[in-house]
C-alpha cells in the first residue's frame, strides 16, 4: 500500500467515524485521534463483513456504507467496555464517586 492508499484509508476512516458518531450521539470524549481510530477499525471491520453478506464488489462499490456500518459497532463496542469502569455513570446505583 503505497501513501496514496494508506492516506485514502485514514481519510475513509475519518468520514465513517465523524458519521458513526453522528448516528450515535452520547458523551464520548475521544477526541479526532479516537474518531479516526473507530472509523478506520470500522472500516476494516465493515470490510469484513460486508465480504461476507454480499461479497468483494458490493464491498469495493460502497466502501463508506460498509466502513459506517463497522463503525458503528466498534463505537457501540466501546461504550460497553467504557461504560464498565469504576468511575462510570453506569457504574451502580448511586453513580460516580467524587
Amino acid at each position: 500500500m503505497g501513501t496514496a492508499g494508506l492516506l485514502e484509508v485514514l481519510v475513509i476512516g475519518l468520514i465513517a467515524g465523524a458519521l458513526a458518531r453522528l448516528l450515535l450521539p452520547g458523551r464520548d470524549p475521544i477526541g479526532l485521534f479516537g474518531t479516526l481510530a473507530v472509523g478506520v477499525g470500522g472500516a476494516f471491520l465493515g470490510w469484513w463483513i460486508g465480504k461476507g453478506v454480499v461479497g468483494g464488489a458490493g464491498v469495493v462499490a460502497h466502501p463508506i456504507i460498509w466502513g459506517v456500518i463497522g463503525a458503528v459497532l466498534v463505537l457501540l463496542l466501546y461504550r460497553a467496555i467504557a461504560g464498565r469502569g469504576r468511575y462510570s455513570r453506569y457504574a451502580g446505583r448511586w453513580g460516580r464517586r467524587w
